[in-house]
């Protein structure tokens, strides 16, 4: 991505204040090491972020993309639920951007595919092993852009599918069935059959009501009166979804079985990116315009910590499958470094900060190894 163009996407999402970068702060790290990849956007770099014993560090850096006098922007990225490949989305090229795919262990690229206009968040199903891919179409008009779907064998698209302005923010169901995105301005989250690759619901999220049309009582009008929501990204459970509502500083809470909002939270400034524990218990949500992270009891339905982070711009968010620590990406402002933070998940403590190439964004598990 452009310089010029990460500009126009922080005022869009909000920039905090300067902080300086916090080290490491518990004595002993964890027994097991855990990896994840993490995208470097400006960089044109992924790297390989290492926890372990002796703490969280840059285990290794990879260049991806193709055009050395272009940023390309790598976005967003995912290893395959068997962990032997891993993809990461170059959302820049002339004019469209790709997905690209590499092995884990080797870190060597096997093959692209073209797509649409500024491919964003990605991942791979672990029912089809197809690739989901939300097209976000930062350039031009707004208008509705797509879902483009990838058989990862041969890395050819096999449909596009048409959702909403500006999709963002997706993850697939844990059976790896159905595909969820929102719609960053069409204020919707939209429900994607993985299997005959149709929309099979949409659900419209309520945005502020502006101050002129406070006092209208025709429901009509005032829904038109309203604001965006910002929905800007999903994370599913077995039973609910999370969306947040990134204008409106909310979380929305989603039945998927009778598909309505069931609760609300009220967050810190501008939620961007979440990960839900895989015992559904709690909730880690990164405050883009906040500059701090929070960690919700979703049994109760209230934030038991909220932290500030070490730099501005907070991103990603990746929690590990045993449920004990939170990774969390920083991008920083101007020749600020990207940072990774990681978190212990009980107590909200950050455990260790560690610096990588210019706004680190996209991030994904890889592995644990265990003594």
């Amino acid at each position: 991505m452009t310089r010029t163009a990460v500009v126009l996407v922080s005022l869009l999402f909000g920039v905090g204040a300067s902080f300086g970068l916090a080290g490491a702060q518990s004595a002993t790290g964890p027994q097991a090491v855990y990896y994840v990849y993490v995208c470097a956007e400006s960089e044109d770099e992924v790297a390989i972020v290492r926890f372990g014993p002796d703490g969280l560090e840059l285990a290794k850096t990879i260049p991806v993309g193709g055009l050395p006098a272009e940023t390309e922007g790598p976005h967003g990225i995912t290893v395959a639920p068997d962990g032997r490949h891993w993809y990461v989305s170059i959302a820049h090229g002339f004019p469209f951007g790709s997905v690209h795919k590499y092995e884990t262990e080797t870190d060597l690229w096997i093959g692209d595919v073209t797509l649409g206009m500024f491919p964003a968040t990605i991942d791979v199903s672990a029912a089809t092993g197809l690739l989901y891919a939300v097209n976000f179409d930062l350039h031009g008009p707004m208008a509705p852009s797509t879902v483009s779907v990838v058989d990862t064998d041969t890395m050819i698209e096999v449909e596009r599918v048409a959702t909403g302005i500006m999709p963002h923010g997706s993850r697939l169901s844990r059976d790896g069935l159905t595909h969820y995105s929102v719609t960053m301005m069409g204020d919707q989250v939209v429900e994607l059959d993985g299997l005959s690759f149709e929309v099979s619901r949409t659900l419209s999220l309520p945005g502020p009501l502006r101050e002129d049309a406070a006092a209208d009582d025709h429901a009509g009008l005032r829904q038109h009166a309203r604001g965006h929501a910002q929905p800007t990204w999903v994370t599913p459970t077995d039973r609910m979804l999370y969306v947040t509502g990134s204008a409106v500083d909310k979380i929305f809470e989603i039945d998927i079985d009778e598909w309505r909002v069931t609760r609300t939270f009220d967050t810190g400034p501008g939620p961007y990116n979440l990960d839900v524990s895989t015992d559904r218990s709690t909730l880690v949500v990164t405050y883009k315009k906040g500059a701090a992270v929070g960690f919700w009891d979703l049994g109760t339905g209230t934030e038991r910590a909220r932290v500030t982070t070490s730099r501005t711009i907070p991103h990603g968010v990746a929690v590990t499958p045993d449920g004990e620590y939170a990774f969390v990406t920083l991008e920083g402002v101007g020749s600020e470094p990207g940072t990774v933070e990681v978190y212990a998940m009980a107590t909200g403590e950050r455990l260790g900060a560690v610096d990588i190439g210019k706004q680190a964004g996209g991030i994904a598990y890889w592995k644990t190894v265990r003594p």
